[in-house]
């Protein structure tokens, strides 16, 4: 075998590690729920992985494997909201922008936020100029204003 075989597949093993996050990884039940799946479903790649001999395989699941184990060590479930007047993580706000879109947004940890189904992290821009505020208040998000509406 050609030593630039060998270098290449030592390289396939030393894949970087995914970035973790400097901000405290408060989660819902359900965002720890995420991650211990995202966890198990490592956990089974790499069993699939080390069944082929796939090498690539391999090394993405030992990856994701030190990922999820440290995201789910540092998990910590924040308790779901009992006052609804002023937005706090776990709440669920409607905003009406300043151009009149209306949006509703679930405030949740980092690794369960998905903008696209109406989740943004607690640490977004976002989510940060919410925090503190009730209905009626009015923040700058994104170049705008928006007002909150509902929080829930």
């Amino acid at each position: 075998m050609s030593r630039a075989f060998v270098k290449d597949a030592e390289a396939v093993d030393d894949l970087p590690d995914r970035p973790i996050s400097d901000h405290p990884n408060e989660v819902t039940r359900e965002g720890l729920q995420q991650i211990e799946a995202a966890l198990a479903a490592a956990q089974d790649g790499f069993a699939v992985a080390q069944a082929a001999g796939d090498r690539e395989g391999l090394s993405r699941a030992r990856r994701d494997l030190r990922y999820w184990t440290a995201r789910r060590s540092t998990a910590v479930v924040a308790p779901e909201p009992e006052d609804f007047s002023v937005v706090r993580f776990g709440h669920t706000v409607t905003i009406v922008r300043d151009d009149g879109r209306e949006q509703t947004f679930g405030i949740v940890g980092e690794d369960e936020a998905d903008p696209a189904r109406g989740t943004i992290s607690h640490v977004s821009p976002l989510a940060r100029a919410l925090f503190g505020k009730g209905v009626g208040d009015v923040v700058s998000a994104a170049g705008s204003e928006a007002e909150i509406m509902n929080i829930r």
